[in-house]
């Protein structure tokens, strides 16, 4: 991608001061989506996850996706 002339940079500075973007609320988007599926964790398992994310330098996420991914193979079986 080119560089901007300045003259372009000044009419995309004026476009975007000047317009309100349009936003539906009917609309959700992916972190809207995500929101709805947090789940609260038990005590045991917060501290397991903390203590396994400690152990492993891997994130709550990538040590309960691998588990579920875990899981799922051990049920293809």
């Amino acid at each position: 991608m080119s560089d901007m002339t300045e003259q372009e940079a000044w009419e995309l500075d004026e476009f975007l001061t000047k317009t309100t973007p349009e936003i539906s609320p009917t609309v959700e988007g992916p972190f809207i989506k995500h929101r709805n599926m947090m789940v609260i964790l038990d005590h045991l398992s917060a501290e397991y996850l903390t203590a396994k994310m400690l152990a492993t330098k891997q994130s709550p996420t990538e040590i309960i996706s691998n588990m579920i991914r875990r899981e799922l193979s051990l049920a293809e079986v």
